[in-house]
This record gives structure tokens, C-alpha cells and sequence, in this order.
């Protein structure tokens, strides 16, 4: 079943149960989805506002053109989502302990977003945006960032060596981030 253009407001889904369905252009504000199963869900253009995503499970989620804004989102599995098309947008979230191995997010932005203990394990994040992002322990290996802004995004560590960073975007207070591996005492 197709729900088009509705908004879920202040909804449980502890208590009052999720419809598996798809939803597109639709916009949950204030929702609790926490442990919900969102297995094979399709989410097209939909927002979520102010909502509780934590320990979801996400097998098969489609997320086309999804927005995430005060959100808090602590363990969510993007990687087991359905990757074909997926477009992600984060501003204000708690996106700890996520993660995002392998996927393919071309320009997503993070917008003043936790990302502490994500996983960008082999993700392409080319052209992305981490904009005043607290990346303490995310992990990057294998991780495309060419292009990728990180200008205002602190606590990161990025080793150069296994991570194609050409023409990423870097503050001066913020380069020990890529030099952490070779212990430098730097003043």
C-alpha cells in the first residue's frame, strides 16, 4: 500500500503499530521509532522531524530523498538498507555508533551532527559536507573523500594513506586529524 503526502505526529510505535507500507512525501515529527521494524519499508522524499530512530531494524529500507533533522539515531544500520538510490540528508542528529559501510553517498550533507563511532568503512562520500560535525573515533578506511568539506568538522582521524582525500577540505586548527597515525608533537 502507497501513503502519499501525510503527516505522523507524536506517534509511539511502541504502542501503536507501525504500518509496513510504502510512504512517500511523507513527514513523522516527534515520532518514537525506536526498536521498530522498518524491514523492507520504502521511505521516498519523506522527512523526519524531531523523531527517535534508535535500534531500528533496517533490512531492505529503501531511503530515497530522506531528511533527517533532530533526529536521534544512535546505532541505525544504514548499510543494510536498500542502496539503490539512496539520498540522505542530516542536520542536528545523534548519529553515533552508525553505520555506513560500503554505501554509496555522493554529496550528502551532515549538518551539525554526533557522528562518534560511526563506520565510513569503504563508503564513496565524494563532494559530502561535515559541517560542524563531532567525528570522534568514526572510523575511515577505504573511504573515498575527494572533495569531501570538513572545514568546521573536528575529533576526526584520517590516515591519507588509505583514504583518497584529493581536494577535501581541511581547517589549519583541524590537520593534526590527518597526521594522528605518526604521534607528532605539533605546536
Amino acid at each position: 500500500m502507497l501513503i502519499e503526502d501525510k503527516k505522523f505526529e507524536k506517534l509511539d510505535f511502541k504502542i501503536t503499530p507501525f504500518e509496513k507500507d510504502d510512504y512517500e512525501n511523507c513527514h513523522f515529527l516527534n515520532c518514537d521509532f525506536s526498536d521498530t521494524d522498518l524491514r523492507a519499508v520504502n521511505f521516498t522524499e519523506c522527512v523526519f522531524n524531531t523523531c527517535k530512530l534508535s535500534n531500528v531494524k533496517t533490512q531492505g529500507t529503501s531511503l530515497k530523498d530522506v531528511k533527517f533533522m533532530d533526529c536521534k539515531m544512535l546505532g541505525f544500520h544504514f548499510e543494510v538498507c536498500n542502496a539503490f538510490l539512496i539520498e540522505l540528508f542530516f542536520e542536528n542528529c545523534m548519529l553515533d555508533f552508525s553505520s555506513f559501510f560500503k554505501l554509496k553517498l555522493k554529496k550528502t550533507s551532515f549538518l551539525n551532527c554526533s557522528l562518534k563511532d560511526a563506520d565510513f568503512v569503504e563508503c564513496d562520500l565524494t563532494a559530502s559536507k561535515y559541517d560542524n560535525c563531532d567525528l570522534l573515533n568514526a572510523r575511515f578506511e577505504n573511504t573515498i573523500l575527494e572533495k569531501v568539506d570538513f572545514q568546521t568538522a573536528f575529533n576526526f582521524s584520517i590516515d591519507p594513506e588509505i583514504n583518497p582525500i584529493k581536494k577535501a577540505r581541511f581547517s589549519h586548527s583541524e590537520l593534526m586529524g590527518l597526521l594522528q597515525k605518526y604521534n607528532l608533537e605539533v605546536r
